[in-house]
């Protein structure tokens, strides 16, 4: 982060403005937001943090990583094959009890009710999908600015 003095500020301010009269600039979306908000669960991607009511939840690196492998792609299913490949980082032989048990153990951490999972739902004979449509914002913060996007039910 950098910090300028008034003067300086207002320097790099009238030279961004000169910038942007003789050249075409544009916004860019950054290709993930730093936080994934949900209701009563944040997942602090800069910081590697899950936060559930507010409160820190200690996850292994196979569970944080299949917690943000799903809740960046609300709504969409993966098979545990495509799990197992993506946490992992290795080819999927024999991965299904491997993802079985670390989602079960995911689920008992962030879930409210593990036996009746809020967030990670089963897809029978095909896999997990992290819920989407269970509610009507999802929230994104990117540090300073934070917004919310308004959901239909999928």
């Amino acid at each position: 982060m950098l910090t300028f003095t008034d003067t300086e500020e207002k320097a790099v301010e009238r030279a961004i403005a000169a910038l942007a009269d003789m050249i075409q600039l544009e916004a860019i979306q950054p290709p993930y937001s730093p936080a994934l908000i949900f209701p009563g669960l944040e997942i602090r991607l800069h910081q590697r943090r899950v936060l559930k009511d507010g409160a820190d939840i200690s996850l292994t690196r196979l569970e944080y990583g299949a917690l943000c492998y799903l809740a960046a792609s609300p709504g969409r299913v993966f098979t545990k094959a495509q799990i197992f490949e993506a946490v992992w980082s290795m080819g999927s032989e024999s991965c299904q009890s491997n993802v079985v048990n670390v989602i079960c153990n995911l689920r008992k951490k962030i879930e409210p009710d593990s036996q009746n999972p809020t967030y990670i739902k089963t897809v029978l004979g095909i896999g997990y999908k992290f819920a989407s449509g269970e509610w009507n914002h999802i929230g994104y913060d990117m540090g300073n600015i934070s917004f919310c996007i308004k959901r239909g039910r999928d």
